[in-house]
């Protein structure tokens, strides 16, 4: 049953496994986890290759690196039980099969170990994770626009995610946050993100560390009247974060965003949409997948960065 589940889920992910195919970030990642395994079975090359096997065929695995190949595998499937998307777990595949691919070829060969390192941080330093463009209605706030918006209309509740492109879990969440604004954005409730990873000043005003270790990347704030009144994930006194999913159950539940939107739809008929009309034009670009009377459907937003 489990092997029919996990066939099932691969066939339904399919398309968008073919998509990102044809992105080099996943190509290439690909090529690099599957490098050691090339090497140790390419004939031609692997016969020239030590081996610590009995009977001498440097062609297969020996028992260490079986061993390491183990300990890869159990790493990622601890890792997985965490991840929520898809891209999570490739991307967890990706990342520790090449730390596994780093210690496999410099025991295997020094040389081959320093060319593979040295690929592995130019991949890093020229080859990002592709973003998420997909629709969204979502408002991207600056260092001067953030506190001006949500202090704009007491009666709009905010929920802001505060994020750093250079951060994989941030990444991770973009396509969660977007489909939860596609579902619950409002005249009275709204979504909205900001770069602290850009502005600086903003993640100090609003207290979220972009250090890594303080592990509060992504953090959603929940805004009312201008004010904070709930924020995930928590922030111990140590200054580190309390451990939470960021799935859309979680969220849903911890944010109560199913009576926060029967409340805010009511402001649709209290909110005069002149006002609306005229405050959509005084932000100008920086207003992205506002609803609208000739388009009802959401589309991709140009990325305030």
């Amino acid at each position: 049953m489990g092997l029919i589940t996990g066939v099932c889920t691969f066939l339904y992910h399919l398309p968008q496994i073919y998509k990102w195919l044809l992105k080099p970030y996943y190509i290439v990642s690909f090529f690099m986890t599957i490098a050691f395994l090339v090497v140790r079975k390419a004939p031609g090359l692997c016969e020239h290759l030590s081996s610590d096997r009995e009977d001498g065929n440097s062609c297969d695995f020996d028992w260490r690196e079986l061993e390491i190949l183990m300990f890869l595998s159990a790493i990622v499937m601890m890792k997985n039980r965490r991840a929520i998307t898809l891209e999570q777990h490739i991307g967890n595949l990706f990342l520790f099969s090449k730390v596994a691919n780093v210690i496999l070829f410099f025991r295997l060969d020094v040389r081959l170990g320093i060319l593979y390192l040295a690929l592995c941080v130019a991949f890093v330093m020229t080859c990002k994770a592709p973003i998420y463009m997909g629709p969204e209605y979502i408002k991207y706030f600056n260092d001067k626009t953030i506190d001006e918006e949500l202090q704009r209309d007491g009666r709009v509740t905010w929920i802001v995610e505060f994020y750093a492109n250079w951060s994989s879990d941030c990444q991770s969440f973009a396509p969660i946050f977007a489909d939860l604004s596609l579902k619950y954005n409002c005249a009275g409730l709204r979504f909205g993100k900001v770069d602290i990873g850009r502005y600086g000043e903003v993640s100090q005003r609003y207290g979220v560390s972009t250090s890594p270790l303080s592990k509060q990347l992504p953090s959603l704030l929940l805004f009312q009247g201008g004010r904070e009144v709930l924020r995930r994930p928590m922030v111990d006194k140590k200054g580190r974060a309390v451990s939470w999913t960021f799935n859309e159950e979680n969220i849903i539940r911890e944010f109560n965003l199913n009576e926060l939107f029967q409340k805010s739809k009511k402001l649709n008929k209290t909110l005069a949409p002149k006002d609306e009309s005229s405050s959509r034009a005084q932000e100008g670009d920086e207003e992205l997948h506002e609803e609208s009377e000739e388009a009802k459907q959401p589309t991709e937003s140009k990325k305030d960065q």
